[in-house]
């Protein structure tokens, strides 16, 4: 609710700027007002949007502008001393510097996420990972029969995925089912501890079973 104060004051000292302003040579201070009122109802909207953004591309989005406006800098002094004055020049310098901040700035924010803030330390170490990270299992593993237990403690991160076709190779080879004279093999072991664990888990991505 504060936050929406905020921003209503926000809108409403744009407007009334513009009002008393009247800039862009607007008819009357009426259009002058409804104007500043779309440009707050824009930066409000633009700041809105940022709030679902990482810090990572955040930060890469502000590198990647800062780099491309000074390209366009440099660009520019080519084109004053290429071409004579007039509207063309305006323009094409005009054109470079969008041009130049525009792609500065999707670039940066997709190069963000390479960023390692952990390292910075202080207030950047505690920035989430955007991306969420799977561990697959194979029939290795499962049949090790460890993984359960690991899984249990919370040493991994991420996602642990059992995927179907790992579970259709068990359930057509059952390899603690060939030899019943034998004791219980480690493979059974692990494969019913795995088994029992996906029980209590929902469904993975693409028919595998998961668990953070």
């Amino acid at each position: 609710m504060d936050l929406f104060v905020v921003r209503f004051l926000f809108v409403l000292i744009v407007s009334a700027t513009c009002y008393l302003i009247q800039p862009f040579e607007l008819p009357s201070k009426l259009h002058a007002g409804i104007v500043g009122a779309v440009i707050g109802l824009a930066i409000v909207l633009f700041e809105w949007k940022l709030r679902s953004i990482s810090l990572k591309r955040l930060i890469g989005a502000a590198i990647g502008s800062v780099l491309g406006i000074f390209g366009a800098y440099l660009f520019a002094l080519v084109i004053r001393n290429s071409l004579p004055p007039g509207h063309t020049q305006s323009f094409l310098q005009l054109i470079v510097m969008l041009l130049m901040a525009y792609v500065g700035l999707i670039v940066g924010s997709n190069k963000g996420d390479l960023l390692n803030l952990s390292a910075l330390g202080g207030v950047f170490g505690g920035e989430k990972q955007s991306r969420k990270s799977y561990k697959i299992l194979d029939t290795s593993v499962i049949i090790d029969g460890r993984i359960a237990d690991i899984a249990e403690t919370g040493f991994l991160d991420g996602t642990i995925v059992t995927p179907q076709f790992v579970l259709r190779r068990f359930a057509e080879t059952k390899p603690w089912t060939s030899r019943p004279r034998y004791p219980p093999t480690p493979a059974k072991s692990g494969f019913s501890a795995d088994s029992n664990r996906r029980r209590r888990l929902p469904r993975g991505p693409r028919g595998g079973s998961e668990t953070d």
